[in-house]
């Protein structure tokens, strides 16, 4: 896809299983699911795409976020993102930046293997509250740190809202984590929203107020989810989530009263 000269390509990964009644809910309407049946297997179980999104900017081949690795424990299994990425025409040392949404283990899986960095000559960029929550924090979990601790001599953690590439901008949206970041990918009058994990299914674009068990902070990543599917509503943005079915983009558009997420084929 084209957002004026830059591309994004959807990067996959694998797939993650989740009861979808027990992840994700309207605390006021508790059989929220049933209008959305269709977005379901017939266990109730919502399967969530996992991956990343390479985005070609200039001279600049960005990766944003590195799937969930060579994981595969019954519930959420990877192994793909290289060889997807080979198919893109891009190698690990073709990397010049990766960036995280946030820092859960199902985005990161693939910065480092075995203590090795995967992309030897990226830069890693997240917002600094994610890795001092993840990685510094004394509460912090020991996998997670062991993960991420070797990409330490290639950071550069942000705490601002701003350009990091050409057309690329970040903009912190904490909720789900502390540095919960979405990607607004800007040429002339075309704009793309990647969301991360603001949004874990097309459902929390459909109607207000759900809420995800990983949230951190569910209220404010509840009022996060409200504010974004209100911006880009019966808009020309793009959008698309972290785990959306085959991580395509498309539009959030309103129709008697009812709102929707349309997917762009």
């Amino acid at each position: 896809m084209k957002i004026g000269a830059i591309e994004i390509l959807p990067v996959l990964d694998g797939v993650g299983k989740e009861p979808a009644a027990e992840v994700l809910t309207r605390p006021e309407a508790p059989d929220a699911w049933a209008c959305h049946t269709d977005l379901l297997d017939e266990h109730g179980t919502l399967h969530l795409d996992l991956g990343g999104f390479l985005v070609r900017t200039g001279d600049r081949v960005v990766l944003v976020d590195a799937g969930v690795g060579t994981i595969d424990n019954g519930k959420y299994a990877g192994g793909r993102f290289l060889e997807s990425l080979r198919g893109l025409g891009v190698a690990p040392a073709d990397v010049t930046d990766v960036v995280f949404t946030h820092l859960h283990f199902d985005h990161v899986g693939w910065a480092t293997k075995k203590g090795e960095v995967v992309f030897p000559h990226a830069t890693y960029r997240v917002h600094a509250a994610d890795w001092a929550h993840f990685v510094e924090s004394p509460d912090a979990d020991p996998g997670a740190v062991r993960k991420l601790s070797p990409l330490v001599e290639q950071l550069e953690t942000f705490d601002a809202d701003g350009a990091l590439a050409p057309g690329f901008s970040a903009r912190h949206t904490p909720g789900h984590t502390p540095g919960s970041t979405v990607y607004v990918v800007a040429d002339g009058d075309e704009r793309a929203l990647l969301l991360g994990d603001v949004v874990h299914s097309v459902v929390e674009l459909h109607e207000r107020d759900w809420e995800a068990v990983f949230d951190v902070d569910p209220v404010a990543a509840r009022a996060v989810r409200n504010a974004i599917a209100d911006e880009v509503a019966d808009s020309t943005d793009l959008v698309v989530g972290a785990h959306f079915p085959g991580l395509r983009f498309g539009r959030v558009i309103t129709a008697f009263g009812n709102r929707s997420f349309q997917q762009i084929v």
